[in-house]
């Protein structure tokens, strides 16, 4: 399941006049150098094929990847690096680069928000990504989205609210990017973490510290990035 996007063909008919070389919407001309993160849609398993091609154009691009321990029927256990994210990566690009995107071969679209336009990320939740994923361990996890929740009180995911599980005697929080709808659990520590009470957003009210022998193993929850 991923976010609606649109392609090619639909960006330039409804974005750009092509003949006039300018946008058919009026738009601040600020706003259109202003780079942002997008999330991009490719081809199943062509991930790092993708990055490859956006690299070699010179666009910025993020490709969140874990690091797990495969056992082959030879009895070798290489470590591999898949895409955390599967068939989702990120590009930092401002409007008019948009279709040198859509031009990589193996990327489908763009993920949309409202009105069917691209939706941009925040940089924040970027980059506590690109940070904070290179000193945890983490893995994918199915999509959850109702529960209790805690949020991460120290290091570069330091903000974040997600739900607590556990598994394999080990505590991770499932943090979610609600655009493209995937989910990814992050090893933590007990201490880490302060429990969120029913109805708390935003602020400290209402949280406590995590007791290291709670077990909140089946509980759901969403993310969210506190600003």
């Amino acid at each position: 399941m991923r976010g609606e996007g649109f392609g090619l063909s639909e960006l330039e008919h409804n974005e750009i006049d092509l003949s006039a070389g300018r946008p058919l919407i009026d738009i601040p001309p600020q706003r259109l150098s202003m780079p942002n993160w997008f999330a991009v849609y490719t081809t199943p398993r062509h991930e790092k094929r993708v990055v490859q091609h956006l690299s070699n154009r010179e666009i910025e691009n993020y490709l969140p990847l874990y690091h797990p321990q495969h056992k082959w029927s030879g009895g070798s256990t290489p470590i591999l690096d898949l895409p955390l994210f599967p068939s989702y990566v990120f590009v930092h690009i401002d409007r008019g680069q948009r279709v040198r995107v859509l031009e990589v071969p193996g990327v489908l679209t763009f993920v949309g928000g409202t009105g069917g336009k691209p939706a941009p990320l925040p940089d924040t939740e970027i980059e506590a990504l690109r940070s904070g994923l290179t000193l945890r361990r983490a893995e994918p996890h199915p999509l959850l989205t109702a529960g209790q929740r805690a949020r991460i009180r120290s290091g570069a995911l330091a903000g974040m609210e997600g739900v607590v599980v556990r598994l394999k005697n080990r505590l991770r929080v499932v943090l979610t990017v609600d655009l493209i709808l995937q989910s990814v659990a992050v090893e933590v520590d007990a201490s880490e973490l302060e429990v969120l009470s029913p109805g708390a957003s935003g602020g400290l009210q209402g949280c406590t510290a995590i007791p290291r022998a709670n077990s909140a193993q089946g509980s759901l929850g969403r993310f969210r990035r506190i600003t």
